[in-house]
């Protein structure tokens, strides 16, 4: 791996997203990149395309940029011939970060190469389970949605844009993305991984419903 070139965009990286709330901090930047070296390790493909397209992967996203969509890649590229890249070698990690998103239920996923692949689950991973739960709520909570709308029904996005747009509550987030992710993992590693964290959204859904329908029941007044 190319470690200088890593520890130059880490830093680069650590900078930017400093002032980020914790739904897309540096601390879910480095997670990604830890575990998508983890599943490098099991699954084998390119570690330092690996590396940095982890590092990279929220770089210019449409929740932190302002809504622009598909800019990732774009400033990934940028970053990596600024550092005396290839262009052969910018293309490719750029060309996973623009993959790595997820984009509505009803949007197929395109996994063209391992490298790819890795990163989306690495990503992926980090949205299920306790940590997905939190970082789910605290994005909800920076946007001032409500936990639950009852009368609100998830959806299922058949397209990017309509998905990004979506400003639903946050228990439809569940249902629209976070319970879908354990069937679109890629890597045998990364689906051993997802199981317990899918299991445990399940456990989590099931009491808050047991307990917003008593609360809803039994009205104190």
């Amino acid at each position: 791996m190319n470690q200088i070139l890593v520890d130059q965009l880490k830093e680069a990286v650590k900078e930017q997203f400093k002032d980020h709330g914790a739904d897309h901090d540096f601390a879910h930047i480095e997670r990604v990149f830890n575990m998508a070296l983890y599943l490098q390790e099991q699954e084998g493909g390119d570690r330092t395309v690996i590396a940095c397209a982890a590092l990279l992967h929220d770089i210019s996203d449409h929740k932190l940029n302002g809504g622009i969509m598909n800019d990732g890649g774009r400033v990934a590229r940028q970053m990596l011939l600024e550092r005396s890249q290839t262009p052969a070698f910018a293309d490719q990690v750029a060309d996973i970060v623009d993959g790595v998103s997820f984009k509505g239920a009803k949007v197929k996923d395109e996994a063209h190469s391992l490298e790819l692949q890795i990163v989306r689950d690495a990503d992926r991973l980090d949205a299920m389970g306790a940590i997905g739960i939190a970082r789910a709520f605290h994005y909800g909570g920076g946007r001032n949605r409500p936990f639950y709308v009852a009368e609100m029904l998830p959806t299922e996005h058949t397209d990017f844009e309509a998905y990004a747009k979506d400003k639903t509550h946050t228990i439809n987030h569940f249902h629209e993305k976070l319970l879908l992710l354990q069937d679109r993992l890629h890597t045998t590693t990364a689906r051993k991984i997802g199981e317990k964290r899918h299991r445990l959204m399940e456990d989590f859904l099931s009491a808050f419903y047991e307990e917003w329908t008593f609360q809803s029941e039994h009205p104190q007044g």
